[in-house]
């Protein structure tokens, strides 16, 4: 599954078609005459419509997913001449921002079109967010009296959890990149480097490596381990004995990464490789199970029950899983949770990501130890989309 060569960009209007098909299945069975798409993501995958101009929260953007036929952009007329190189004719824009009325008129009249009096599905649910205005929304549900607002939350993610061919093919490329650029790990780490140079090290190199983009990198280091993971990196200088992670959410086409590697600056303690060793055979435990039939709690339960019998103090109750999804977004459905009964199927993509704290030998605190990989689920066995981290901590700089 890893490939340095970069798969093609974008995807045929058959994939597209594929999808289509698929969610109007799935309406069906729900009774929904429309699906209203707010958010990049979903938008993204019904339409092919990729940009970086969502960064911006100034405009509302919207496609609406007929019970028949293809989907319907409305949209900031800047959107249009992106928005017309996909497969989607039917584009209704107005010119944005417009605090009056900022296309929700316009959507009402495209909804009542398209759904008449029918009930319209809308992402609701854990992991789902509207992206317009409250006051919009509401505005929006009093020029639809008619019509109930459900929550479409589980038809969409029946439908991204699994993914397709080409998408496993750009997840596993950027995999790839990045693997290939953590294995430079030597030549860009070293003691007495400030920790946000080694952040800006590793993001160039990725970058260079083919990244269409770093979104996402975290990580901590400290003393025979780290206590923080996601706080901005400091000017603090890398030191002997110190334990240094990176995690990383490279982009290729619209598609993530996420893994991370651990690295001792100079000399490893025997708690700190003790700690890699045991989280390497937890995700081990893992990946021997990782199949169609099991379910996300049974993942969490066996890289639970290996922390536990090496002496190892979880971190799952503050952290809550040990891995979650992977694809158009950097963490997705399902969760490797006590509480989640998603069963595995062939074509989801996964990140194992097992962590536990442990005693310090150098400064007796609790330290923290993440691991992390990337998976997709197959007939059989899985098959690691990442180069497989050694089960021995390595000692650079």
């Amino acid at each position: 599954m890893i490939s340095a060569t970069p798969p093609p960009r974008g995807f045929p209007v058959a994939e597209y078609e594929a999808r289509l098909t698929r969610c109007q299945a799935r309406m069906a069975e729900a009774g929904l005459s429309a699906l209203l798409l707010t958010t990049e993501p979903e938008v993204r995958y019904f339409s092919g419509f990729l940009t970086q101009f969502w960064q911006s929260p100034t405009r509302p953007w919207f496609l609406v997913v007929p019970a028949s036929g293809k989907p319907v952009a409305v949209i900031p007329e800047i959107g249009g001449p992106v928005m017309a190189r996909t497969w989607v004719e039917d584009i209704r824009t107005w010119p944005a921002p417009d605090p009056r009325d900022d296309g929700i008129g316009l959507l009402a009249a495209t909804l009542k079109e398209i759904a008449g009096s029918g009930d319209i599905g809308l992402p609701m649910g854990p992991e789902s967010h509207l992206r317009l205005p409250l006051a919009a929304f509401d505005a929006l549900r009093k020029d639809l009296p008619g019509n109930a607002i459900r929550d479409a939350s589980p038809l969409i993610v029946s439908l991204r959890q699994v993914k397709s061919p080409a998408e496993i093919a750009k997840i596993g490329h950027i995999c790839a990149v990045a693997s290939a650029a953590f294995a430079q790990a030597p030549s860009l780490f070293a003691s007495g480097q400030p920790l946000i140079e080694a952040f800006r090290s590793f993001k160039r190199t990725l970058l260079a490596a083919g990244a269409d983009d770093v979104p996402y990198l975290v990580g901590g280091a400290g003393p025979d381990g780290y206590v923080d993971v996601i706080s901005p990196p400091t000017d603090v200088p890398l030191r002997d004995g110190d334990i240094l992670m990176l995690d990383t959410g490279g982009m290729f086409d619209g598609y993530f990464c996420d893994f991370d590697r651990n690295w001792a600056i100079g000399r490893a303690s025997e708690k700190a490789k003790a700690a890699h060793r045991t989280l390497h055979a937890a995700t081990d435990a893992a990946l021997a199970i990782a199949k169609p039939g099991t379910r996300c709690r049974e993942l969490f339960a066996t890289m639970h029950r290996v922390i536990a019998e090496a002496g190892g103090v979880s971190e799952a109750g503050s952290v809550g899983r040990y891995g979650h999804g992977l694809g158009m977004q950097l963490t997705e459905w399902p969760s490797h949770a006590a509480w989640d009964e998603t069963v595995l199927e062939p074509g989801m993509v996964l990140t194992l990501e097992p962590s536990m704290t442990y005693a310090s030998a150098l400064e007796g605190a609790g330290r923290l130890m993440v691991h992390e990989e990337n998976l997709v689920v197959t007939e059989d066995s899985p098959v690691l989309l990442t180069t497989r981290a050694a089960p021995e901590l390595p000692v650079i700089g």
